[in-house]
């Protein structure tokens, strides 16, 4: 908190009033210099600051939170591994009905939402709560791990956006489809998007410093001072933010509004073509084919945008009112909330398969039946 009041005395009093009433024609009132002060300095400060002083008003309250947000980490951690690692078997094996390039997106989702499931839930929100004082607490390893979270997260939400855009070209572009929606281009695009996204997240390393050092051991990560008044840190925010979660909200969005208008125009063609009227209802394989497609399609991206809102709602809040210098109990509660709902899209892709795919379905009966049926045949082959 002193680092924090320093830079509070710095940005609000010196560069701020003083320089008001003693320098008030300097190159600090230039308007983009005094926005940068006033929005992007001090804004951040006060919020730390807050952050605390509602800790310490909220006293036990704040601890019954915490219990339940441990709790809720924990179920998450339980779901989420064991079902991610499921639907990467599962799809792997190619006995879902679906194209390779699909069944490389959908193991490329789970694996990244598996990744996100250990990283940020368990080696650094659980470890938080129940082992914070553990080899994973010192300085290099907590600062490996938070590069780790994000680049788990980044992958997660971009290889769901890489996901879109190939069944919107299935969908809308045929004649591109044959070149782009293939094994070999699904490949490439998730290695290069999985390296970019990972070279992203190196210099968050950069941004933790020890907490404390013992026996000249660094322990624990704390998020160095500069990282929150250097230009440079700043700007790298903001493109983070803008990266994830803001520009794939809005090409999500671009690609199946752009889907479902072309698959209206296709369904009205394609009955005209087949002489159907309004009062008959024809099967068509290839319509059914790809309502199947796009249910899948919808329900996944529907709960990416759904499950991330909350936290987009919060930043959107938070930038048009600033931050102030007291939270209060809804406000925190909103943003935890917000993290929890994130952190919760990990568990649902596979949960989403098994609705929308027959096939998925009837693979996981028989990834539970054949330990069952397995002993039970070496009970049959062993009895006299």
């Amino acid at each position: 908190m002193a680092a924090a009041d320093l830079l509070v005395a710095i940005t609000d009093v010196i560069l701020y009033q003083i320089r008001y009433h003693y320098f008030n024609r300097s190159f600090m009132s230039i308007t983009p210099v005094c926005s940068v002060i006033e929005h992007f300095i001090a804004r951040d400060y006060h919020s730390l600051t807050g952050t605390r002083r509602w800790a310490e008003k909220m006293g036990e309250k704040a601890l019954e939170y915490e219990k339940v947000e441990k709790i809720l980490y924990v179920i998450i951690a339980a779901v989420g591994v064991p079902v991610n690692l499921m639907a990467i078997a599962i799809l792997s094996w190619g006995k879902c009905g679906l194209s390779t390039c699909t069944t490389r997106y959908l193991v490329a989702m789970a694996a990244a939402d598996l990744l996100v499931a250990i990283t940020d839930v368990i080696l650094y929100q659980i470890k938080y709560h129940y082992f914070n004082r553990s080899f994973l607490s010192i300085t290099p390893v907590c600062s490996v791990i938070e590069v780790l979270k994000f680049a788990a997260t980044d992958c997660s939400v971009w290889f769901t956006v890489t996901f879109t855009f190939d069944r919107f070209v299935a969908i809308c572009c045929q004649k591109l489809k044959t070149k782009y929606c293939s094994g070999k281009t699904a490949a490439v695009v998730l290695a290069t998007a999985g390296v970019l996204l990972c070279l992203k997240n190196i210099p968050r390393y950069f941004t933790q410093e020890p907490r404390t050092i013992i026996n000249n051991v660094p322990w624990f990560c704390c998020q160095v001072d500069s990282s929150y008044t250097d230009p440079g840190w700043v700007a790298f925010d903001w493109i983070d933010t803008v990266l994830t979660p803001f520009l794939p909200f809005a090409v999500i969005l671009l690609f199946n509004a752009l889907t479902v208008r072309h698959i209206l125009v296709a369904s009205r063609v394609r009955k005209g073509l087949r002489g159907e009227s309004k009062g008959e209802n024809r099967s068509d394989p290839e319509m059914e084919s790809r309502r199947r497609s796009v249910v899948l399609l919808f329900t996944i991206s529907g709960s990416f945008i759904l499950l991330w809102l909350t936290l987009v709602v919060n930043f959107v809040y938070y930038q048009v009112t600033g931050f102030g210098n007291d939270w209060n109990d809804s406000q925190y509660i909103f943003l935890y909330v917000g993290h929890l709902l994130r952190n919760l899209s990990c568990c649902t892709n596979t949960f989403i398969y098994a609705v929308t795919q027959s096939r998925f379905r009837d693979q996981v009966k028989s990834a539970v039946k054949y330990p069952l049926t397995s002993v039970l045949r070496l009970i049959n082959k062993s009895a006299p």
